[in-house]
């Protein structure tokens, strides 16, 4: 019973009834326009009758002219804010660019020929009905000729079934309103909102900016990172020396100053690429920077064993994520194993670039292969460029290995492929 009666007192109803109202306000221009079109036709032709083929092609100069006015982006802003605000539909967000594209334009044209069409006949009908409502409920009183009134001729009503109509055609007035508004409700979505050409290029924009913003994670996380991870060992270490060896003190409170304008550079970098400042200092540090990164390392009291090949063929790309990767790799050591020996192998075999990092770990620790955020990131790194790694402790020792194709790389079979197939796997 809630059901039924609901229509008829919900504040929702009389919204989409002002919704249909605007479309019979905007078909009435065009019909004036449609009306004075055919008189000039007529006077034209010196007739007044129409074959069926003529009233047809007035019907489609009728809607191209009304369908017209929806290709301006203006227009689908306003169906957009009407269809939100009287019909209660929440529309997803659109770009400006789905807003003035063609998919757009003409799907606005169908929502727009509807409101004038079926929305402004369904208006109307408030137009006439609800005097003929009013002019029912009078007629026992004033005994009103209410077929004259309306058909041109006598047609009396007895005031029982006079109001008995009237007390019929209000209800079905507003129930007709709530039914064509819900109708248009639906299609909002469809016809006002994002196409779905649109909404995959809109998904294809957020992957591109969530790949990016992972980039500048993982490069904030390995650069700053080691940064501190290096200025909080000489810190502890000079503090400790400062009066028996002030020299060594001397020469970590430099590194310390060196250490820490890098990580302010790359700092600056990752900061400029969020604002979207074109003119941020871009420093892109490749395997050819790695002498400086070991001299960082090497100044913390780490003994780093690097047996770097040629590299001067690598991939930029290539180059600067591997770079990332035995920054990485170096930080891990600094803060896991202290103090120890890192051995650091590095050279390009056949068509992939292969690193390997070794360094001893104290006692029998539980195994990190899971890793934490720098080797989650060092993993994306070789994901994306289609190259498999591996960590884990390995005899004592904690062992990172990089695979990574140094030739472009067509989404097919990667280097863990390759090495199954030659395995026989």
């Amino acid at each position: 019973m809630r059901s039924v009666v609901r229509p008829l007192v919900s504040v929702v109803t009389y919204r989409r009834w002002t919704f249909l109202l605007g479309g019979t306000a905007l078909l009435v221009p065009y019909l004036l326009i449609y009306a004075a079109f055919a008189s000039v036709m007529d006077s034209y032709r010196q007739q007044t009758t129409h074959s069926l083929f003529e009233g047809l092609s007035m019907l489609f100069a009728f809607m191209v002219i009304s369908g017209a006015v929806a290709f301006l982006p203006a227009v689908r802003v306003l169906c957009r804010t009407a269809a939100e605000t009287l019909l209660g539909v929440a529309l997803p967000h659109e770009t400006p660019e789905g807003l003035r594209s063609w998919r757009s334009r003409r799907r606005t044209a169908v929502w727009w020929l509807l409101h004038i069409g079926f929305g402004g006949s369904a208006g109307f009908t408030v137009v006439v009905g609800v005097p003929a409502v009013i002019y029912l409920l009078e007629a026992p009183f004033t005994e009103h000729d209410l077929g004259r009134r309306f058909l041109g001729r006598p047609l009396t009503f007895e005031p029982v079934w006079s109001v008995t109509l009237a007390l019929v055609v209000l209800p079905a007035i507003v129930y007709l309103g709530a039914g064509v508004g819900a109708l248009f409700a639906r299609l909002a979505p469809i016809l006002l909102g994002p196409s779905p050409a649109d909404r995959l290029a809109r998904l294809e924009r957020q992957a591109e900016q969530l790949m990016e913003r992972n980039r500048l994670a993982r490069d904030l996380h390995d650069s700053v990172g080691h940064a501190l991870t290096v200025t909080t060992l000489q810190a502890a270490a000079a503090a400790r020396l400062l009066d028996t060896d002030p020299e060594f003190a001397r020469r970590a409170l430099t590194a310390i100053e060196e250490t820490g304008r890098t990580a302010l550079e790359d700092l600056d970098h990752v900061l400029g690429l969020l604002r979207e400042d074109v003119s941020a200092k871009t420093p892109q540090r490749t395997l050819a920077d790695l002498g400086g990164l070991f001299g960082q390392t090497r100044s913390a009291g780490v003994e780093v064993d690097a047996r770097i090949g040629p590299v001067e063929e690598v991939p930029p790309v290539v180059s600067r994520e591997a770079y990332r990767i035995v920054q990485e790799g170096l930080t891990n050591a600094l803060r896991h194993a202290g103090k120890v020996r890192v051995t650091v192998r590095l050279a390009v075999t056949g068509s992939r670039l292969e690193l390997e990092m070794v360094n001893p770990v104290a006692g029998a620790g539980p195994a990190r292969a899971g890793g934490g955020r720098g080797l989650r990131g060092v993993r994306e790194r070789v994901t994306i460029l289609g190259g498999r790694m591996s960590a884990g402790i390995d005899d004592g020792r904690w062992r990172v290995f990089v695979a990574i194709p140094v030739v472009p790389w067509s989404g097919g079979e990667t280097p863990a492929d390759d090495d199954n197939r030659r395995a026989g796997v």
